[in-house]
């Protein structure tokens, strides 16, 4: 059975990119709030309960990748996504993970400092 998907190298690289670039809690989580909506940067701090330099942090690794973009309204940046197709990159990514059903603490995938991971 032969797949829709790209087959060339190029934009497999650039599937690629899209996905390291959401590839991070933070900005994934940004990417799910903005799905639903725009928000300033201390409504999206807030939602995430990471401070607002973070969040600033993450949304120019965004910003950078193409997938927000930003006006100014009332002397404040809002944010929303560029492209909005990413919502149904996150519903299929909520299917494939609510298939799986959710990890035991501890054994999810490992996180940024080492731990975690599946034990065998």
């Amino acid at each position: 059975m032969e797949t829709r998907l790209a087959q060339s190298k190029e934009a497999q690289e650039h599937m690629v990119e899209l996905l390291k670039a959401i590839a991070h809690p933070v900005r994934l989580g940004i990417v799910t709030v903005l799905a639903d909506g725009e928000e300033h940067v201390s409504s999206l701090a807030a939602r995430l309960e990471a401070s607002q330099a973070i969040v600033s942090q993450q949304l120019r690794i965004l910003r950078m990748s193409g997938i927000v973009e930003t006006s100014r309204r009332q002397g404040f940046a809002v944010y929303r996504l560029a492209r909005p197709q990413l919502r149904q990159v996150l519903e299929c990514m909520q299917q494939c993970c609510a298939c799986q059903g959710a990890a035991p603490e501890g054994q999810g995938p490992p996180d940024r400092e080492g731990g975690g991971g599946v034990t065998p």
